[in-house]
């Protein structure tokens, strides 16, 4: 069991930045305002089933159904989504200024304490894997070439409901638990995507023997979970091995989940509808949430920055008129 550090300021130190890089992973606290995640925590368990509720036993999988999917009614939810601390947390990982990230993944799911079922897709006790195969078209990069940050934002306490997660730490090149590529894992070169550990690793043992052991002896010996308490932030890889583990029976964990990339990593997917599509929303609200955002911010989004080949007289004038209702201030496009 492994705990979380402390940002200081609002910023990832160099040890937690190493940490990410070296390991694949790190756990913070401090990142975030109190506030903010107890609003979003609130909102949750108002919209999500009491645990223990016939209701709450049906959901065995993840996800919201759409309903905290960025942007969402959770004002609180979209803020911490573009919050300037966990942008800038990102930029910092994967060396980039904020203006050269994008958002790919902003959605809130529960867990709940139960007993297991027999169902392949169940996340009660979830199989060892890494995130790349639902993300993107492609294959992460050589280690030391991270495309991607993978967030989850603990909106409960361990020490309340469990649903720890485990993580394979890497100990450097030529780690036997990082082989290159990474195939090893349901959902990868034919094998069917299994997320019930049972299920999965059953299945792996009578069709592919040698990815069985290699996970047995290499991944799941070697995992480390993490003690988080509300508001901790894991910021983990594509190329991380890591696993959902069971929730105490009769709780409920609540997690934000997020993706940013580089934008210039085409091949990595928006997990969800897309922003663009919120602009149908009877009460405008991603119209209000753009004209409001910052620069940086918008970027994030897809937005051009300032200096982009996109903006001309024609377009600035164009867009300014898309939004004067909300207020937008298109000067910074008009300077460069």
């Amino acid at each position: 069991m492994w705990s979380e550090s402390e940002a200081a300021d609002g910023k990832l130190s160099n040890a937690q930045v190493t940490s990410w890089r070296e390991r694949g992973f790190v756990l913070v606290h401090g990142l975030l305002p109190e506030a903010l995640l107890e609003t979003i925590a609130a909102d949750a368990a108002d919209h999500f089933p009491t645990p223990g509720s016939e209701r709450a036993e049906q959901i065995t999988n993840f996800g919201s159904n759409q309903h905290f999917v960025f942007p969402t009614d959770s004002r609180a939810y979209n803020e911490i989504t573009l919050h300037p601390s966990l942008l800038g947390a990102v930029a910092t990982l994967l060396d980039q200024p904020v203006n050269a990230i994008r958002l790919t993944q902003s959605d809130l799911w529960p867990k709940y304490g139960r007993a297991a079922s027999a169902r392949d897709n169940d996340n009660h006790d979830q199989r060892i894997h890494c995130d790349y195969p639902n993300h993107s078209l492609t294959h992460p990069p050589p280690w030391d070439c991270p495309e991607a940050v993978e967030i989850i934002i603990y909106l409960s306490d361990f020490d309340e409901c469990a649903g720890s997660t485990a993580v394979v730490p890497r100990e450097g090149h030529g780690d036997p638990a990082y082989p290159w590529p990474i195939v090893q894992t349901p959902g990868v070169n034919g094998l069917p995507y299994i997320n019930n550990r049972a299920n999965a690793e059953a299945f792996l043992k009578a069709n592919d023997p040698p990815a069985a052991e290699f996970r047995e002896a290499h991944l799941y010996a070697r995992e480390v979970s993490a003690r988080y308490k509300f508001g901790s932030i894991l910021f983990y890889r594509h190329d991380t091995w890591h696993r959902g583990t069971p929730v105490t029976p009769g709780a409920v964990r609540f997690v934000h989940n997020l993706t940013f990339k580089k934008a210039t990593s085409e091949w990595i997917n928006v997990l969800h509808p897309g922003w663009a599509w919120s602009m149908y929303r009877k009460d405008q609200l991603m119209e209000e949430l753009l004209a409001n955002a910052s620069v940086e911010q918008r970027s994030v989004l897809g937005f051009p920055s300032p200096g982009s080949p996109y903006w001309t007289e024609a377009t600035i004038d164009a867009v300014e008129q898309r939004y004067a209702a909300y207020g937008i201030d298109m000067s910074p496009y008009r300077t460069t």
